[in-house]
């Protein structure tokens, strides 16, 4: 097969499960690139456990790309230098954003690959014109290049509905190492986990959650099939999310209890509280009650407080807090204070912030 692949460790741990948060953009007050707080951002999602990073995303805002801001190169290369120079030694697998017509997500492919990026987080967005023929065909020629990861994005911020044909035959494509599950619908997130299992492939692709509104619920799950009369079970194992752009100690530490206890036949109710809790603090942050219109201003507005961000600026003047979202996001870090990591980043901060 030609192009890029992960090593046999890092397919490993992504099949064990990572927690990937989708790393965002540090602006100062003039809405230009703070290097120093980009640089701490990373830093702190090293040093917080989390098994990759993903940049060039929704949440590191897509505007990046246009012409006049020229800043997906910059921020991609500020995070993977980060990660070089930390010389971890355990798997950490760096992704990319990829998205738009086929010419531009193979040109930004190119882009990540040259800045050492393990693999590609393929948006299906903003291409209407696409059938779903074309959106496999444009999969395919991207995976030439490098890992894809698949991205089913919920269409409130941008996203498309995608067949259950159309994951199946996703699903058959060499090269596709694990899809992350984000329409934020149950239906939806069935449609995919069943196309997978029901795919020759299906022991090569982990699954992972992007639905912020059932993290938890996600994760816990065994997701059983009968295929050809046999019963198939599959789980997601990990995930690639924004609510994981905060709090991301606390989030490695879930994961972890996840994997100790998602084997046991019975699990106590207590876990369904867990993600109701995990829900009601991704609600503030995401601003469900507006549309989702502050989710990345909400990410900021939280690592400002902590003090890795300087400001909740975004490269859009418009997007910003909704009414009533900074009370919500201090009620539900009062409420559950044991999902906070603010004594983690408190005791690491200036070391982050060194030049």
């Amino acid at each position: 097969m030609r192009g890029k692949q992960l090593t046999p460790e890092q397919l490993g741990a992504l099949h064990d499960g990572l927690v990937i948060p989708a790393h965002p953009l540090a602006l100062d007050h003039q809405r230009k690139l703070d290097p120093r707080y980009q640089r701490a951002l990373t830093r702190y999602y090293i040093d917080s456990g989390a098994g990759g990073i993903a940049v060039g995303v929704h949440s590191t805002q897509f505007e990046i790309r246009d012409a006049a801001i020229g800043l997906y190169e910059p921020v991609l290369r500020l995070a993977s230098e980060e990660v070089e120079r930390a010389k971890l030694n355990r798997p950490f697998i760096k992704v990319a954003g990829l998205c738009g017509p086929t010419d531009q997500a193979l040109n930004e492919a190119r882009i990540a690959i040259d800045l050492g990026y393990d693999a590609g987080l393929l948006s299906m967005g903003g291409l209407g014109s696409y059938s779903e023929s074309k959106l496999l065909k444009r999969t395919e020629q991207v995976a030439e290049l490098l890992p894809v990861i698949g991205f089913y994005l919920q269409p409130s911020v941008g996203g498309r509905v995608l067949s259950y044909a159309f994951w199946q035959a996703f699903a058959e494509i060499p090269n596709v190492v694990a899809i992350k599950i984000a329409p934020f619908n149950r239906y939806q997130t069935i449609d995919v986990v069943r196309a997978v299992c029901s795919s020759s492939r299906r022991d090569q692709i982990a699954l992972y959650t992007g639905n912020d509104d059932n993290i938890i619920g996600d994760l816990l799950t065994a997701y059983r099939y009968i295929i050809d009369g046999a019963p198939v079970e599959k789980r997601i194992v990990g995930g690639l999310l924004g609510h994981w752009a905060v709090w991301t100690r606390r989030a490695v530490e879930l994961l972890g209890e996840v994997k100790r206890v998602r084997g046991e036949a019975a699990l106590t109710s207590e876990w369904l509280t867990r993600n109701a809790e995990v829900t009601d603090m991704n609600a503030a942050l995401f601003d469900a009650a507006n549309q989702y219109a502050g989710c990345i201003a909400g990410i900021h507005e939280v690592l400002r407080r902590q003090g890795l961000m300087q400001g909740i600026w975004c490269l859009n003047p418009h997007e910003t807090l909704s009414d009533g979202q900074a009370d919500e996001l201090t009620r539900v870090s009062r409420d559950y204070p044991q999902r906070v990591d603010d004594e983690f980043v408190a005791e690491h901060l200036a070391k982050w912030l060194e030049d």
